[in-house]
């Protein structure tokens, strides 16, 4: 079985041979572009992420700069929106439903290496596949593990690390992250706390 196939069968695998080496390349060439883009020419995201990523909605956009390793591996649902320093480590399926939501500096990571500094000198690593739902807001500067499923309509809190699973309909935040209160109909009404909106929607 070649490095590639042991990737994306979440077995141990080398990451520095020819094949997964020139395949990183081609994504950093396309993050390159990306991430170098003129502010007068931001109108080309949309379409530079479809051609990066695996799967898109129509309506996907993302702050620069940005970074990840294959990009192939990513696919994200209509709607989908990142602020800036995102970063996901591809190296296994990475699913994020629509209308998702990321705030600054969130990182996604499938990869990891053994915990035991033998198994881990080896150079062998292994990635994971991480799942989120509908209708999902990351807070900035949270970090998704290995192996994760979020469920929809979920906020995660800023600062967050997020190691286990988290189910449908809840806020959870910390460190580890933990679920702290279910998402009501009440909730609808506030835009921040107890202030409620003033506006129709």
């Amino acid at each position: 079985m070649e490095q590639k196939e042991r990737m994306l069968a979440e077995l141990p695998y080398l990451a520095f041979g020819e094949e997964l080496n020139g395949e990183r390349m081609e994504c950093k060439k396309k993050v390159y572009e990306l991430n170098h883009l003129h502010p007068d020419q931001y109108d080309r995201i949309p379409g530079l992420l479809k051609e990066l990523f695996g799967e898109t909605g129509e309506s996907v956009y993302m702050e620069p700069p940005f970074h990840c390793d294959y990009g192939y591996n990513i696919e994200v649902g209509e709607n989908f929106g990142a602020n800036y320093n995102c970063t996901i480590l591809d190296v296994a399926k990475v699913k994020i439903g629509k209308n998702a939501l990321f705030g600054p500096n969130v990182s996604i990571y499938t990869a990891g290496h053994p915990l035991h500094p033998e198994a881990r000198n080896s150079g062998y690593e292994y990635g994971i596949p991480i799942t989120i739902g509908d209708n999902v807001w990351i807070g900035g500067n949270s970090v998704i593990l290995p192996g994760v499923t979020i469920g929809s309509n979920v906020v995660i809190g800023g600062g967050s690390v997020v190691a286990k699973d988290i189910p449908d309909w809840v806020v959870a935040v910390g460190n580890p992250c933990r679920v702290v209160r279910k998402i009501t109909e009440e909730d609808r009404k506030y835009y921040f706390k107890d202030r409620e909106f003033d506006v129709a929607f």
